[in-house]
């Protein structure tokens, strides 16, 4: 399925049939904040699975994040947070940002690698994916559809390229317009203090 959705005028028909596919053990190509991603919901190992097929990659190995329509449905997931990380967090958010957080028990087994029981949440500044996860009432899993070093970066920000690549091994396609070429800025906030891991799409300027 490949389907357009106006970012500044949402059917919500439209979303209700991305939902659909969720809810259904589906995998769609969403628009965020940052590039383009894969995702599904976190109530479906099978689908979560199946991203990990796509990535050629295994659920130990792959980086995954749980999207949240906002600050608290993310505490869902999280330990209880210091409040000088929750200040950064509310400034940040929603914006193109990973955060790093001790994961409450709430996270499934497949995101924790080995003993570190830490997870990456995401709350984009997207109205399409917002509206998603709002409609949805579960979190989705995401990861990026690219590696930010592949030297085909720009051909990853057209939707239709997206659909012709990918349209016999995802469910569903959704442009949302051309995707940003930067992913995430990733922050670890673990040990009670922030640490930028990756510099991305978002601004430094939020940890001051």
């Amino acid at each position: 399925m490949f389907l357009r959705i106006n970012p500044n005028k949402i059917l919500t028909e439209d979303i209700y049939k991305v939902v659909d596919v969720l809810k259904n053990n589906g995998v769609i190509i969403y628009p965020t904040d940052s590039v383009y991603a894969l995702g599904c919901s976190l109530q479906s190992p099978k689908a979560i699975e199946k991203i990990c097929q796509l990535k050629k990659t295994t659920p130990e190995k792959i980086n995954l994040s749980i999207v949240c329509a906002d600050l608290s449905q993310l505490s869902d997931y999280t330990k209880p947070l210091p409040n000088t990380i929750f200040r950064v967090m509310k400034k940040a958010l929603p914006g193109p940002y990973t955060f790093i957080l001790p994961a409450s028990s709430s996270v499934p087994k497949l995101f924790l690698k080995e003993k570190k029981k830490t997870v990456g949440i995401r709350v984009p500044d997207n109205t399409i994916c917002a509206e998603i996860v709002k409609i949805l009432e579960c979190p989705l899993v995401s990861t990026s559809l690219h590696n930010p070093d592949d030297d085909l970066v720009d051909y990853y920000t057209d939707p239709e390229n997206l659909y012709m690549h990918y349209k016999d091994t995802v469910d569903a396609v959704i442009d949302g317009g051309f995707g940003n070429i930067y992913p995430t800025t990733v922050i670890d906030c673990t040990n009670d203090e922030c640490e930028v891991i990756r510099e991305g799409a978002g601004s430094l300027e939020v940890l001051n």
